[in-house]
């Protein structure tokens, strides 16, 4: 509990900043919503657009007039944001003993590594859990003055889940990336890179049916929000393998940091 604690307030900054980072970034799109509420002028616009530009940022099917289409449309932007945030947190929450040089005294207390990976872990979780719970405060109270139905409210349930998982998915990779690699300096860039590639495969995949087998590598194909919105809910496969991928990815984290050799 001692370590959770500790784990909690160095991470607290950080925490604090991205909440502030998605608290500002909701109001201003939720400003540009203005523009688009109600105005059949934007359908006919949306209509003008190529139709592999809009899979390519999960547009299609999106009714950007209202506020449960035009969340759908910014959702892509939320995954990869948090996505960013969590295989970050996954990394340095690892790595950060033989960053700052805290390791050897880490190691010396009378607990084992195995304990301290299950104490930074549950700390992880309850950052996520709490930015998860920032996103969908700050949407409800930005988009409160367009009169929200219970599609909105639902859709936003979904989207929650979705924005969860895939904060526990990188967050796992991050942190197995981060027990793997021999130099703590890399894992932050190695593990933003892989999250970068997942995007752009995602975008790829869009472009292309015949690469539409991909999908099952890329996170970002998981919970599409136009799937979200018109099939009232996430998919059981993908869920079942965004739970596959976090098993994998923490389990190899306790089986490989703690025989690893720490650079102190």
């Amino acid at each position: 509990m001692h370590i959770i604690k500790w784990e909690l307030r160095a991470n607290l900054k950080s925490l604090i900043i991205w909440c502030l980072i998605f608290i500002i970034l909701i109001f201003m799109m939720t400003s540009e919503f203005s523009a688009y509420y109600d105005n059949p002028e934007m359908e006919d616009m949306m209509a003008m657009f190529p139709e592999a530009m809009l899979k390519a940022l999960s547009m299609e099917n999106a009714n950007l007039t209202t506020t449960t289409g035009y969340l759908s449309l910014v959702a892509l932007y939320f995954y990869l944001m948090v996505g960013v945030f969590a295989v970050l947190l996954g990394s340095n929450i690892i790595s950060k003993e033989e960053r700052d040089k805290t390791a050897e005294y880490l190691m010396t207390l009378p607990v084992s590594r195995e304990k301290i990976i299950f104490s930074k872990l549950i700390t992880a979780l309850i950052n996520c859990i709490l930015l998860d719970i920032v996103i969908v405060l700050s949407t409800i109270a930005a988009m409160y003055q367009y009169n929200l139905d219970s599609e909105f409210y639902e859709f936003l349930l979904h989207l929650s889940i979705a924005i969860l998982l895939m904060m526990f998915i990188f967050l796992s990779i991050g942190m197995f990336l981060a027990s793997i690699l021999k130099r703590y300096k890399s894992s932050g860039k190695i593990s933003a890179s892989l999250l970068m590639g997942l995007y752009f495969l995602n975008v790829l995949v869009a472009l292309s049916d015949k690469l539409d087998f991909l999908k099952y590598i890329t996170p970002f194909k998981y919970f599409e929000a136009s799937k979200l919105l018109h099939n009232n809910g996430l998919e059981l496969k993908y869920v079942i393998l965004s739970i596959i991928i976090m098993i994998l990815g923490i389990a190899g984290t306790f089986i490989i940091y703690p025989r690893r050799d720490l650079h102190i």
